[in-house]
């Protein structure tokens, strides 16, 4: 396994995770067990949901669009944003999703953010309500060009690539946690450690931005991983579906991503299934754990013929490009 191949994995898992999870999203798992069991291929969005019915099996959603549009960013940027460009591609890609009929739009942290900024506000205090997983959902491309060493450098990063739309102490936290894991997992950790240091980088996290009430990451998150720990895959599904939680809220999406890592730590495929299986915001929870599983594991890990069913339903994705130079970027920063 490569560096590269690490690297692809981490932007292949995010996309797997949500394809996977697009269908089943906002829908109760209860329903989700009845219509498909353990989810275990992808599939198209059924007309009872409102936001994914006609896509196609294996179409990914706004967790990877945002994720690529940040990379690009990235890259353009030679490690830093330029936060109202940021909200201007993010913008102009809502508009080109509102023109085809979709209504996979952006979330309400970011539509919130955005409309301040076209106010005129700031870029510094658009994100000060910014709570929910948006900025964890995208924040993947940070963890392939930024090590994980030391942490601050990153959760700097994070900062930085995310502070327009997601700048309060639990967004930050979280995607401080994930973009943390995914570089530990660049770096060769295992699924158990990428999850500790993302542990760490959420008390790092939570540190910076606006300070937002509410259930703290690191703790949830260290929380949830002891709930499910021996559990069956069954009762691990209830468990972090019924008490941690699968809703937008960051301190919720987070850790339940990081304890379905947990469940099936050696299979970055099965945790992806395992994710859209649960229900709720279960797309961007299987973005968040594909992203870290795919980073831990490689893409050579994920089954051939369903990535090029991904690659078939998404012609246009050039994942494999975009972390290559991603990973230019981080040989700069380690330099």
């Amino acid at each position: 396994m490569t560096i590269l191949d690490r690297a692809y994995g981490a932007l292949l898992g995010l996309a797997i995770g949500d394809a996977l999870g697009m269908p089943t999203q906002y829908t109760p798992r209860s329903l989700i067990a009845e219509r498909y069991g353990i989810l275990d291929s992808f599939q198209p969005g059924p007309d009872d949901n409102f936001i994914s019915r006609g896509m196609a099996a294996g179409r990914v959603t706004d967790d990877t669009d945002q994720a690529v549009i940040l990379g690009e960013l990235l890259v353009a940027g030679q490690g830093a944003v330029d936060p109202e460009l940021f909200a201007s591609r993010l913008l102009a890609w809502e508009k080109r999703m509102i023109e085809i009929g979709s209504h996979d739009l952006l979330g309400p942290s970011t539509r919130a953010a955005l409309t301040l900024v076209a106010g005129g506000m700031s870029t510094e205090l658009t994100g000060r309500s910014g709570s929910t997983n948006g900025a964890a959902m995208r924040v993947a491309p940070v963890g392939i060009a930024f090590p994980a060493e030391p942490l601050s450098t990153i959760v700097d990063a994070v900062f930085q690539t995310g502070h327009v739309t997601h700048n309060t102490t639990v967004a930050i936290a979280g995607a401080s946690a994930v973009a943390a894991a995914v570089s530990a997992g660049i770096d060769g950790a295992s699924v158990a450690d990428a999850l500790v240091i993302a542990i760490e980088a959420a008390k790092l996290g939570a540190k910076r931005g606006f300070y937002f009430a509410g259930g703290d990451v690191a703790a949830r998150s260290a929380w949830a991983l002891d709930l499910v720990r021996g559990q069956s895959e069954d009762t691990a599904l209830d468990l972090i579906y019924r008490l941690v939680g699968t809703g937008v809220a960051t301190n919720e999406a987070v850790p339940a991503a990081l304890a379905i890592c947990a469940v099936a730590p050696h299979d970055p495929w099965r945790v992806c299934c395992l994710a859209a299986s649960l229900g709720g915001d279960c797309d961007t929870v299987g973005a968040i754990a594909g992203a870290i599983m795919g980073a831990c594991h490689g893409a050579s890990a994920f089954p051939a013929d369903q990535v090029a069913k991904l690659n078939a339903a998404n012609p246009d994705l050039t994942l494999e490009a975009l972390a290559a130079d991603l990973l230019t970027l981080r040989t700069g920063q380690a330099g």
